[in-house]
């Protein structure tokens, strides 16, 4: 039996029923939060799963790999665990450049996800769906009735199957000249949302809705305003109330936050050694937009593997490979990349990102019980290769390339 049908089997077998809607999305906070903490094992314990995993040798080895890609340029923060133990943490360089050692690197340093944010408002929509809320083949339109492209579902955005032109490119400069001259220098989501209803843009879709695999940030950009739009929230406060509070993701934030304390340890994107300035796009959130750290990403990890944050069968379905028009190892489920086995069944989860500067990886093995978070702000693509941390934290066994450079995205 594949690990995902058991997945499911066990969720059948413990399934509960009878909440209301909002006791499924009112799940008590103390609860989420002690099932995203990092467990404190009695030393015997502590000892064995050390010595099962061969902890001091990875250790060693890791910290091979990783000084390489310091010297290689990675400016940023690491962490490497596995079985809830942290194998490796290290922060490298520098927040702001141009404050030199005034502002170096600390675990609380604060780092733009990029795609990675994509997780957290899959989530985000899955916890609406759980409480009834949304159903996965609502359309656009029921929420958005003017919204110029028909038959797209959520479930398509999840997926990337819906067809729908990158936001980013879809509008020429005129918009932005307008935009400007009305004294609103930066565009939000429900701005880029009228922009669709009334400009139009062509052409109205790279796909047919539900016929292929075609990456957009535009997917989850609206996946972000039916959240507000169904919640009457902004998404930051949504994701915060509803994820990042409850699981204890305490130096997390969009970056639409208002609230001063984002500024501290928050760090600047940098293209090789120049700072890159405020983008347009950067208030638009959902496909991008979250800030984190090392250490809150694995409490993230440790919530999805944790059953906190939603029920097992709703996790299978967004851990469910949906593209397969293209023979490969790599795949994508809702929210959420994906390398399968011999078996078609998910191997490794993760996502990448880039934005400004930023490059992100979070990878996770279920199997192995190990993560790899990567977070950098100086533009760099080592982020992206893994496969020789996988063939250490794999107990040795030497896997196909899991390079993936090819996705870096926003």
């Amino acid at each position: 039996m594949s690990s995902v049908v058991q997945l499911v089997f066990l969720v059948w077998v413990s399934f509960s029923c009878g909440q209301s809607p909002q006791q499924k999305l009112k799940r008590s906070a103390g609860e989420l939060h002690s099932c995203a903490e990092e467990q404190k094992l009695p030393a015997g314990e502590l000892s064995r799963i050390r010595q099962e995993i061969n902890a001091d040798e990875k250790t060693r080895q890791i910290e091979t790999i990783i000084e390489q890609k310091f010297r290689a340029g990675f400016n940023g923060n690491v962490l490497i665990a596995q079985k809830g133990i942290v194998l490796y943490k290290k922060c490298n360089g520098f927040g702001h450049f141009e404050r030199g050692a005034r502002d170096t690197l600390i675990e609380e340093s604060k780092f733009q996800l990029a795609s990675l944010s994509k997780t957290f408002t899959a989530v985000g929509v899955l916890k609406l769906v759980e409480a009834g809320k949304l159903h996965l083949e609502d359309t656009i339109q029921k929420f958005y009735p003017d919204f110029p492209y028909n038959g797209i579902s959520i479930r398509d955005m999840l997926c990337h199957r819906s067809g729908l032109p990158n936001y980013a490119y879809a509008f020429d400069d005129s918009m932005k000249v307008n935009f400007y001259k009305r004294e609103k220098p930066y565009p939000n989501n429900q701005t880029i949302m009228h922009w669709f209803a009334t400009v139009k843009p062509t052409p109205k879709r790279y796909n047919i809705p539900g016929r292929t695999f075609s990456y957009s940030n535009t997917n989850y950009m609206v996946l972000a305003s039916i959240i507000e739009k169904v919640t009457g929230q902004s998404f930051e406060a949504f994701i915060r109330k509803n994820i990042f509070q409850p699981i204890g993701m305490h130096n997390t934030f969009v970056a639409t936050t208002k609230n001063d304390s984002i500024n501290l340890y928050r760090t600047a994107g940098y293209q090789w050694n120049r700072r890159i300035p405020k983008d347009y796009y950067d208030d638009v959130v959902g496909d991008k937009g979250v800030y984190s750290t090392v250490d809150d990403l694995f409490k993230w990890y440790r919530a999805l593997n944790g059953d906190c944050l939603l029920k097992r069968r709703t996790l299978a379905e967004a851990f469910l490979p949906r593209s397969f028009e293209r023979k490969g190892l790599k795949n994508y489920g809702y929210g959420f990349r994906m390398m399968l086995d011999s078996a078609n069944q998910p191997e490794f989860i993760y996502h990448t990102g880039w934005w400004k500067g930023y490059n992100t990886m979070f990878w996770f093995s279920p199997k192995d019980e190990y993560v790899i978070i990567m977070l950098g702000n100086r533009y760099n693509t080592s982020v992206y290769r893994v496969k020789e941390l996988v063939d250490v934290l794999h107990s040795g066994k030497k896997l196909t390339d899991t390079d993936v450079t090819g996705e870096v995205e926003i």
